[in-house]
This record gives structure tokens, C-alpha cells and sequence, in this order.
């Protein structure tokens, strides 16, 4: 039997962060880890929009996807039917949107069951400006950031890195860098890529606390605050104004398509 072969699509300049806003269909307690659960509910309305595409983003080394967890209230740790959440779905690779807009297409109407517990589709933002977690870009327009010597990100969620077959929590500009360096590099065009970088960038402030990530392993432990760093070089400072507006979609260190490294620039 000849193995499947599944060709790789042109790749697009695109970049989309779309959110879906969930309504808990019952009284009940929404499992605290729901990682694994938003994932492959993620992938299967890529699956039902497009099996090919599926397969290609499972399969990749580097996810084009970058999640949150389920934002919101929880009161008293009970949820009443009706109580909003939203999930946010960052693509990395322009080609997705289709399918995975196709795919939710197809479950508007329908039970979403997350470890159990069921919700309904509420809405969908796709538009800038529908939502305040609803953006969209294209690589090239990126690229066009001003340098920028002092960059404030926001770590929104627990972010780290694995470093020296360890897990490193303190976010140094080395790791973020080389971080979204990465990422960028496996999907934007190749008009749009940068060499590797040796990094000399500083921490010039910071607030930041370590928190637990729970996921259906066990806790996830990263750092969550803000840092302030700065460059000196004109050319690393360019690069890294294009890579800290970046980060908005394609998160900062280890599995973001898990809720891990949601991030933010704060000087915009």
C-alpha cells in the first residue's frame, strides 16, 4: 500500500485571532483542566472543515495554532446555565481560517462537550473590532514595526521554556526572542524571515509570580506579569518590535496550543 501523500499548501501572509464565545448549557462545575479538551475540540472543526488540514497541523513540529484557555467567571466555582466564556484561536498559517470556520459552521446548533461538560456556541468574532481579542494582520504588514528600544510585553498566562533538559520560568530576553524568532520563521513567507539571532537584549523591569497551569497530566508551572526589556542595537531592536507584535498570535515558549504563553504587547 503507497503512504498517503499530502502536499503542503501555498503558504498564506495571513494572520487571524478569532473567539468563540461559549454559554454553559447547565449547572454544573467546569473541570479546571480543559487544555487537552480545547485542543481537540479545536481540531476536530479543522477535521470537519478539512480532513488535509487536520492532518498537516497534527503532524507539524511547530503548531500554526496558539489557544487560550476558557476565559471567564466561574462563580463560586458553579456555573449557571447561560454563564458566557470565550476561547480564543489564534492562526499562525492564513490557509486555516476556511476550514476551521467551515468546521464551526457545522456545530453552530449542536452541543460543544468539553471534558464532559456541555456548552453551546454563542458567537463568533472574526472582525477586528467585533471583540477585543478579534484581530488580523498579514506577515508583511508586521515586518513593517518601527524599532523599538524599550518593549513591554504582557505573559498573560503561565509561560516557560525548556533550557538544559529543564524547564526555565524566569522570562530572559534570550529565551522570548529566540521563542518568537522560531515561530515566525516556520510560517511567515520566506520574503519575510530573519537569520538566527545572538541575542543582547536586557531586563530593564519586571512583575512577575509563577502560577500553576492545570492540565490533565498535572500543573504546568510558569511565570505570568509583565517585563520590560530593552535594546541597545538598532537592527535587534527593529527585529524585536516585529516579534513582540507577533507574540500577540503566536504566544511565547512551551505549548502554546495549550493555553501556555499568552502574550501581549503592552507599548503598542
Amino acid at each position: 500500500m503507497e503512504p498517503e501523500i499530502i502536499l503542503q499548501p501555498e503558504k498564506s501572509t495571513n494572520l487571524y485571532s478569532l473567539v468563540v464565545e461559549l454559554a454553559a448549557a447547565e449547572k454544573g462545575k467546569i473541570p479546571a483542566t480543559l487544555s487537552r479538551a480545547i485542543h481537540g475540540l479545536v481540531l476536530q472543526w479543522l477535521q470537519q472543515g478539512s480532513p488535509t488540514m487536520a492532518k498537516l497541523v497534527h503532524s507539524s513540529q511547530t503548531s500554526p495554532i496558539s489557544l487560550s484557555g476558557l476565559l471567564g467567571n466561574r462563580r463560586h466555582k458553579v456555573s449557571q446555565p447561560g454563564d458566557k466564556f470565550d476561547l480564543r484561536i489564534c492562526l499562525l498559517d492564513g490557509n486555516l481560517i476556511e476550514p476551521l470556520l467551515d468546521g464551526l459552521q457545522q456545530q453552530e446548533h449542536k452541543p460543544v462537550i468539553l471534558a464532559k461538560f456541555p456548552f453551546v456556541i454563542r458567537n463568533i468574532y472574526t472582525l477586528p473590532g467585533t471583540h477585543r481579542l478579534a484581530e488580523a494582520t498579514d506577515y508583511g504588514l508586521l515586518a513593517k514595526a518601527p524599532a523599538m528600544k524599550n518593549i513591554e510585553l504582557n505573559f498573560l498566562s503561565p509561560t516557560s521554556f525548556k533550557q538544559s533538559q529543564g524547564i526555565q520560568t524566569f522570562l530572559l530576553p534570550k529565551l522570548v526572542f529566540s521563542s518568537l524568532l522560531r515561530r515566525w520563521n516556520a510560517f511567515a513567507p520566506e520574503a519575510y524571515k530573519f537569520a538566527d539571532i545572538e541575542w543582547i537584549g536586557l531586563v530593564s523591569a519586571y512583575e512577575l509570580k509563577t502560577h500553576a497551569l492545570k492540565m490533565e497530566g498535572g500543573a504546568e508551572i510558569g511565570a505570568q506579569g509583565w517585563v520590560r526589556y530593552g535594546f541597545k542595537d538598532e537592527k535587534q531592536a527593529q527585529i524585536a518590535a516585529i516579534l513582540a507584535n507577533f507574540a500577540f498570535f503566536s504566544g511565547v515558549g512551551r505549548k502554546t496550543s495549550m493555553g501556555m504563553g499568552q502574550t501581549r504587547i503592552s507599548n503598542k
